[in-house]
């Protein structure tokens, strides 16, 4: 019984002496609820206000389905569009290469002004950032319609559009590497008597060479499929010939083309894992 006592006083004076974690948390329970019911209203009015029902919905997966059905079976046309659409291709992937390697190039030396244990001082170091965050702030499409008044309609305007916009992403995700090497090396390094370059040269760069190669692999995969995006608006590749097709109706050339683009970007995906896998070390299936 005098066990019992003594632990009600024991809680009555954890309730006395720290009374706040024992109030109920209605009050937190209740913003959640709020929270909840603002979230859902406002998913409701953006649906209302996009003119989005279930009418259109199941109208529209019907015309998409006969959509389907016109498409097939997908064929080229004749043999020498094939050939024309193969070249296209081409196109759109020397944009994807050349407009990455550009950006890689460039942003490598860039991301050590950006990164905090490289940098020349903190002001650099705040700019690159900010820059960084402009380039990619502006989206790809409207990196190629800028350059397509500059530069002109082709292939030129698109590798300089993946290169803006890649710099910006390639700039950021190098520095953030930087950043996350191990500051062991480095030190190693210059207990030796070894200068700041060879620091950076022995104990920043093996750490931080397979995650880059790997990044750009990755960039690569996905600017494939970019490249034929921004040919829409005149920035060469396969995408204009893909724009005409679907303005003309041309639904089995435009699957023709569509299974030419997955064909291809499946395949540098596959390759490119194979690649990235070495780079990292393990053995790919």
């Amino acid at each position: 019984m005098s066990t019992q006592l003594s632990a009600s006083q024991r809680s009555a004076a954890l309730r006395q002496r720290y009374g706040v974690h024992f109030q109920p948390v209605y009050h937190g329970r209740l913003r959640s609820v709020l929270l909840t019911f603002v979230a859902v209203a406002v998913f409701l009015y953006g649906l209302h206000s996009l003119d989005m029902s279930y009418a259109r919905i199941t109208g529209g997966l019907g015309e998409l389905g006969a959509m389907v059905v016109r498409m097939l079976p997908p064929h080229p046309g004749s043999a020498s569009l094939a050939g024309i659409y193969a070249y296209a291709m081409l196109e759109t992937l020397a944009i994807a290469l050349v407009g990455t390697l550009m950006a890689a190039v460039v942003a490598f030396p860039l991301g050590f002004l950006a990164a905090r244990n490289t940098t020349i001082n903190r002001v650099v170091q705040f700019f690159a950032r900010r820059g960084f965050d402009t380039l990619r702030g502006v989206d790809i499409l409207i990196w190629a319609l800028i350059w397509i008044n500059v530069v002109g309609l082709g292939p030129f305007a698109g590798v300089l559009a993946l290169f803006m916009s890649d710099l910006g992403s390639f700039g950021k995700l190098f520095s953030e590497a930087i950043e996350a090497a191990d500051d062991k090396p480095v030190e190693g390094v210059l207990s030796t008597g070894g200068s700041g370059m060879s620091a950076v040269r022995f104990g920043i760069l093996p750490q931080m060479l397979p995650v880059l190669l790997s990044q750009v692999l990755y960039a690569f995969e996905s600017n494939t499929r970019s490249a034929s995006i921004i040919g829409i608006v005149g920035a060469g590749g396969i995408g204009l010939i893909l724009s005409e097709q679907i303005r003309t109706l041309e639904l089995q050339q435009m699957a023709f083309v569509i299974l030419l683009i997955w064909a291809t970007v499946s395949l540098i995906d596959y390759f490119c894992s194979r690649i990235r896998f070495s780079i990292i070390g393990v053995r790919a299936l």
